[in-house]
């Protein structure tokens, strides 16, 4: 049997030591060599990138928010939610207070600062469905062609947020309704 018989040709060359094509495969480093000062520049920069990237964020720039809050519809929804107050906001600093009670060695105030956790959670579902469905309602009327998948969610999740940690920042105060 020759080797044209099962397929495979000479290839005309011997095989190259492996340290010949480990030498070739160092020298040809696709990364450019950089200086300590280049580095630091390119740190610097990106530093100031990623900055101002945050500030355009929370001042509420379209081209620099994230999938999840582009768009006139979610604009629409966190100005509504941001125009009025929920008792989801004052939620964590309910759950503080709960703690600190429950510390107190007397088992009446500590069964009703856990009522009192329950009962405001009950609330912020309860107000947080209302919500969404009235945003769905909104989107419907307001932007018909937009699709409301989501929204709701969205409306409420922010409205959960204590109002100074909300990212984008609120553009509008309480009670403001011209948006």
């Amino acid at each position: 049997m020759t080797s044209s018989d099962n397929g495979s040709a000479k290839k005309g060359r011997p095989t190259p030591k492996r340290k010949e094509a480990e030498s070739k495969r160092i020298v040809s480093s696709l990364a450019p060599v950089k200086t300590k000062e280049e580095k630091k520049k390119a740190k610097a920069n990106a530093l100031a990138a990623r900055q101002a990237n945050r500030v355009a964020y929370m001042r509420g720039d379209e081209n620099a928010l994230p999938a999840r809050d582009r768009g006139p519809a979610r604009r629409f929804v966190r100005n509504y939610v941001d125009s009025r107050r929920s008792i989801g906001e004052y939620f964590l600093p309910i759950i503080f207070v709960v703690l600190v009670l429950t510390l107190i060695p007397v088992p009446a105030v500590q069964l009703g600062s856990v009522a009192l956790m329950y009962s405001v959670l009950l609330v912020a579902v309860v107000d947080g469905f209302i919500l969404g469905r009235k945003i769905k309602k909104l989107i419907a009327e307001k932007f018909p062609t937009e699709n409301s998948k989501g929204l709701g969610m969205y409306a409420w999740l922010r409205s959960t947020q204590m109002r100074r940690l909300r990212a984008p920042k609120p553009m509008h105060k309480v009670g403001d309704t011209n948006f």
